[in-house]
Parts: structure tokens; C-alpha cells; sequence
């Protein structure tokens, strides 16, 4: 019986494997045996040095890049593409995503990121990074990428790398970080190149250094209009209308900006007739040249030249409208700003610093209903970016109306806040006797770590002033100088003197007045002879009226004060004395008035020098008016405290 042996399948996949090994050495063999070193014909290039495909914008892959929506899951999925394919050390492959990141201030940090992953980046790739930094992120940024990366990795810079830089030390004003640059301008031999000499007269304009400006526009003959203008943009903006003037009339040709930089400079100066001028010279004009113009003449208050420019303009912009508005409020005529702005919002949509204007008139006229209104368009209208300045005027137009929980809810809401926000709170709560809840927010400015400034004491002491708080008054008066460092100005001593003469202190008032640093005005005694009216202090009264009359004869409020302290304690004698002078010197009471508003009615009472039948038919009815709501308050009273008992 005969046994055959069958091998195992291991012994047959290893003669398999031995086999495949055997034909593979015999094909090796049959190549020309290696060298063991290439002459310098025929010698191949190594794997590193051989040259990258050719890549064209056709490219899928950067067709994809192209029309990438700007997601960062999407990129991510492209730049893996370009990864895997090796496509990304290609410069317009990798120029291409740089750019694409840095679309988005969000991914800006990514570009630099995949900077940092590139072998050979080109000025390109440096350049777009760098210029995204300065607009979107920060200036500084971009001067420490071109350090730490460009420098670092010795990326030549082409004539586009440097004025990136110097717009950069242009937005921060580093002088010190210009003339870095500057040298190495040189240094690179760029120093002639238009765009490269442009943005250095540009930087050194800005930073105040215009005769460094000046030697730039002269290291080369051949400059373009933009060369031009930026030396004598650079020459207004650091007030030299003369020499800018001389180097206009020697350009070889104007354009529009040319003419308005002359006519802003002569404006900023103050010279409107020069302006004016050379504004009906201008072979045409746009909306710069009337809009400059006109803030040339609101500047100086000049009402009706303003507004005849203004409606000779062919077509008006928000800011035309902002220069009127603003004027009107300057010149306090709030009731010809809101007249204006209801003529405005036919035309144009307003923006913040419209509503600015319409709300500080709105306080002056106490119009609560016009500058609820405004609140209501701010909230329902997304253009509309409520800043500091905008919540600061409305917060203040609560305070004048006395909403002052509207206002503190206002307050509450802003997310930033400045002194003079904190101020409006304190001089809203002041105003309205609520002088504890003004202190309070004092403490609270301190605890946030505000500064306070002069204004913030003046309406901490008028807060006192208006409560009777002398103690708590004299304490902040100490404060301001011992912790502060804030001298005292004449309002802060006329509030002093306020406080003092409200609490029947008119000897320390005096005594203060007399012991100022500066010249007491004509404000601070008139506040020690209200005083001495409120206290019947008529011995002091004459000697404050006097001085008061010294100071300024044709002031009549001294005269009336003292006639009615005269009136008071029954010394007609001295009070026909007194009026006898007022009608010498030919003062008279101008007609006073009150004005209320209900919702969209506004009425304005005048009183004049009313007969004696009309003055007591006034007082009656004033007397009723004040009968009926004394009736009324204990009325509320009796109801209060039987709703409390049961």
C-alpha cells in the first residue's frame, strides 16, 4: 500500500510567494546594473528638486475654491483635496485658499495658520494676509505677521508688501514704526516706486511729520495726481493753508478732490470768504463741496447763509441734513430742529447722529412724546446701532422729562457707558430731589471704576444744593480736590454757595466767595442774594446787590431781586428807589413764558405787565388750583390709610 504526500495549503501560499519573488529578482536583473555615481550630464534631478505640475485656474479643485461659500466645514473638506493631491505647496493653489480665508474676519487666524504649513510662500500669499489684518482685525497684527513670519522666512517683498505696512503705521501712528519701514523701503531700493511714495507722504502727513511728507513728494520729479493731492491733503491737515495753496496753483492738472481739500482747509482755518471763493471757482462741485461749505458757515453760527446754501444744493445726503439739525441745536433753536427733522424724514432716512440732535432738542423742550417716539424707532428700526453717544442723548432726554425710570432702564441696558452717561444720571436724579439715589450712583461710577470729572461734581454738589445736604455737600466739595485732583471751578463754588444760601448759611457763603482763587461772577452772587431773598436777609441783600450791579449794571435780575426782598419785609419806600433806578438805566422785565406739551398739543402762556384786576383774578384762580389739589392729596391720603387699616 503506497502513501503520497499531499502538502498543506501553508507549504503551497509559500511556494506561491517564493515564486513571486523569483520572477521579480530575474526582471531586476535584466535592468542595467545601478551606477554608483551620475556624471554631471546625465545626472537626474533628486525627487525634491523636480519641478511641480503645471496648475491653471481651470483646475476642479480650484474651481471648487472659487465658488466656496465662505463655511469653514466646506473649506476644510477642499483644503483636504489639496492636501492629499499636494496641490497646496503650488503658490497659486495656496495664494488662492489664503485668500478665500481671509474673506471673513473669523478666519484671517486660519490663513496664518496655513501659512505657517507653507515651504515656499511668495509676497502674494504675505500681502493678502497682511492687508485683511490691517482692515478687519488689527494694525498692529500685520506689522508683527510681516516680523515674524514674512522676515522670518526671508519672503521677498514686491512693490505692493509696503504700502500695506505703511497704511498700517498710518492707522496706529507710530512715527517710529513708519521710519521702520521707510528704511527698509530703501533698503529694497522701492523708494521711487508712485505707490510706495504715495502712502509714505500719506503716513508722515498723518503723523504730524509734513516736512518729512514734503521730502518724500520731492525725492522724484515723476509724480502722478494722487501724489499731488495727498501733499496738500497732507499740508491742510496739519493746518499749512499757505504752502498748500502755493503747490495747488502749481499742479499740472485738478480734479475734484484737489478743489475740496483747498475749500476744507480754508474752511478749518476759518477764512470762509477764501473758501468761498475758490467754492465759485470749482468747475463743478459735489456733495463734499456744499457739505463743507455749509458746516463752514453752521460753524461759525452764520443761520442764513447756511440754510440759503442749503436749499440752493441739487440734491441733499444725510449729512446735509445732520449739519442743519446740529446747528439748530447749537444755536438752541429746538423748535426749528424738530420742524426741520419732520421735513427731513419726507426725503432721507435718519441715522444716529440725526437722532442725537433730535433728542437733546427734545429735552430742552422737555417733549417726552417726541422723544418716546424716537426710542420706539431706534428699537424697531436693525440700521439703527444705538452707541454711547445715541443712548447717552436719550437717557438725558428722560432725565430732563423726569422719567427717570425710563432713564435708569436705559442706562441699565447700555453696554458700554461714559462719564458723561454717568453724569446725566446723577444731574437727572439731582434735579428731581432724588439727591440719594444721585449719590448712590456716584458711588456706583467709583466702584465701576470711572473717572470722574468737573461736570460730575457740579451735578453732585447741585444734587445737594437742591436736598438741603450740606454735610454730605462739603464732604464731595473736599473729595473732588483731596482724591481727584480737581480744582474747583467757578460753577462748583456757585453750587457751594447755592447749598449754603438754601440752608441760611449766607455768612459762610459769603466768606467762600470772598475767599475764591478766581474773580466771583456774576452767577455766584446772584446765588447769595436768592439766598438772602429765601432767608430775608435784607442787610446782606444790599451789600450782594451792589456788587452784583458793580459787576454788571445792565443785569436786571439783581435789581429785581432786591426790590423783591424790599417788597417782602415791607419797605415800599426802597422798592420804588429801586425801580426808579431799573427805569433810568432803561431795563425792563422781558416777557416770560411757559410752555407744556400734552401728547401732540403744545400751549405757551406769556404773562405781561397785567393790570391789577388781572393779577388778582390769577392769584384766585391759582389759589383754587392749589385748594383742589391739597383736597386731593388728602383724599389719596384718607384712602391710603383706610386701605392700611383694613
Amino acid at each position: 500500500m503506497g502513501v503520497r504526500f499531499r502538502p498543506s495549503n501553508s507549504a503551497a501560499r509559500l511556494s506561491s510567494i517564493s515564486l513571486e519573488k523569483f520572477l521579480k529578482s530575474r526582471r531586476n536583473l535584466a535592468r542595467a546594473p545601478p551606477k554608483l555615481w551620475y556624471d554631471h550630464v546625465h545626472e537626474p534631478p533628486e525627487e525634491d528638486d523636480r519641478p511641480l505640475p503645471l496648475l491653471k485656474l481651470s483646475h476642479p479643485i480650484l474651481r471648487t475654491l472659487e465658488s466656496c461659500s465662505g463655511s469653514m466645514k466646506e473649506f476644510n473638506q477642499i483644503h483636504t483635496q489639496l492636501l492629499v493631491s499636494g496641490l497646496l505647496q503650488q503658490p497659486l493653489a495656496a495664494g488662492r485658499a489664503v485668500k478665500t480665508l481671509c474673506s471673513s474676519p473669523d478666519s484671517v487666524q486660519h490663513a496664518v495658520l496655513l501659512f505657517e504649513g507653507l515651504e515656499e510662500p511668495d509676497a502674494f500669499i504675505c500681502n493678502t494676509i497682511m492687508r485683511n489684518l490691517v482692515y478687519l482685525i488689527d494694525p498692529c497684527t500685520a506689522l508683527g505677521f510681516y516680523y515674524q513670519h514674512m522676515v522670518h522666512k526671508c519672503v521677498p517683498p514686491n512693490h505692493y508688501t509696503f504700502p500695506i505696512l505703511v497704511k498700517a503705521c498710518s492707522e496706529i501712528g507710530s512715527i517710529r514704526e513708519g521710519e521702520k519701514i521707510h528704511a527698509r523701503i530703501l533698503k529694497f531700493g522701492f523708494e521711487l516706486d508712485l505707490f510706495v511714495r504715495n502712502s509714505l507722504i500719506h503716513m508722515y502727513s498723518v503723523c504730524g511729520k509734513i516736512g518729512d511728507a514734503r521730502a518724500v513728494f520731492d525725492v522724484c520729479s515723476i509724480s502722478d495726481l494722487v501724489t499731488w493731492n495727498s501733499m496738500i491733503d497732507g499740508y491742510v491737515k496739519n493746518g499749512e493753508i499757505g504752502p498748500a495753496r502755493k503747490l495747488f496753483e502749481e499742479m499740472p492738472e485738478r480734479d475734484l478732490f484737489s478743489w475740496n481739500s483747498m475749500v476744507a482747509g480754508y474752511v478749518g482755518n476759518g477764512d470762509l470768504q477764501a473758501a468761498e471763493v475758490l467754492f465759485n471757482k470749482m468747475p463743478f462741485r459735489d456733495l463734499v463741496s456744499w457739505n463743507c461749505m455749509i458746516d463752514g458757515y453752521a460753524q461759525i453760527r452764520n443761520v442764513k447763509v447756511a440754510c440759503e446754501l442749503f436749499h440752493l444744493m441739487p440734491y441733499r445726503n444725510i449729512v446735509s441734513w445732520n449739519i442743519m439739525l446740529a446747528l439748530y441745536v447749537r444755536i438752541k433753536d429746538y423748535d426749528e430742529c424738530l420742524c426741520m427733522f419732520d421735513r427731513m424724514i419726507g426725503e432721507t432716512m435718519p441715522n444716529e447722529a440725526t437722532l442725537v440732535s433730535v433728542l437733546t432738542a427734545c429735552a430742552h423742550l422737555g417733549r417726552f412724546d417726541m422723544g418716546k417716539w424716537v426710542h420706539s424707532y431706534i428699537k424697531n428700526n436693525r440700521v439703527i446701532e444705538p452707541d454711547v453717544l445715541l443712548s447717552t442723548a436719550l437717557l438725558t432726554m428722560y432725565a430732563k422729562c423726569g422719567a427717570m425710570d425710563l432713564a435708569r432702564d436705559v442706562f441699565d441696558k447700555m453696554p458700554k457707558r461714559s462719564v458723561v452717561s454717568w453724569n446725566s444720571m446723577i444731574m437727572g436724579y439731582g434735579m428731581h430731589g432724588q439727591a440719594d439715589k444721585a449719590l448712590e450712583m456716584f458711588l456706583n461710577m467709583e466702584k465701576r471704576g470711572a473717572m470722574p470729572n468737573d461736570v460730575t461734581f457740579v451735578s453732585v454738589l447741585s444734587a445737594c444744593a437742591h436736598s438741603g445736604m450740606v454735610l454730605e455737600g462739603w464732604w464731595y466739595f473736599g473729595l473732588m480736590r483731596r482724591v481727584y485732583k480737581i480744582e474747583p471751578k467757578v460753577e462748583h463754588y456757585g453750587c457751594m454757595v447755592d447749598l449754603l444760601g438754601r440752608a441760611g448759611l449766607m455768612k459762610d457763603s459769603e466768606e467762600l466767595i470772598r475767599k475764591m482763587p478766581m474773580e466771583g461772577g456774576t452767577a455766584l452772587w446772584g446765588a447769595l442774594l436768592s439766598g438772602c431773598r429765601i432767608h430775608s436777609n435784607s442787610e446782606l441783600a444790599e451789600i450782594v446787590a451792589k456788587r452784583l450791579i458793580e459787576l454788571d449794571p445792565k443785569d436786571i435780575g439783581a435789581y429785581l431781586l432786591l426790590s423783591n426782598i424790599y417788597a417782602a419785609e415791607g419797605k415800599w419806600d426802597e422798592v420804588e428807589i429801586v425801580r426808579q433806578m431799573m427805569e433810568g438805566r432803561g431795563l425792563t422785565k422781558k416777557t416770560g413764558f411757559s410752555q407744556v406739551h400734552i401728547e401732540e398739543f403744545g400751549t405757551r402762556s406769556f404773562v405781561e405787565n397785567a393790570s391789577i384786576h388781572r393779577k388778582s383774578m390769577m392769584y384766585s384762580i391759582l389759589s383754587d388750583m392749589a385748594a383742589h389739589i391739597k383736597l386731593s392729596c388728602r383724599d389719596n391720603e384718607v384712602e391710603n390709610l383706610t386701605v392700611s387699616c383694613s
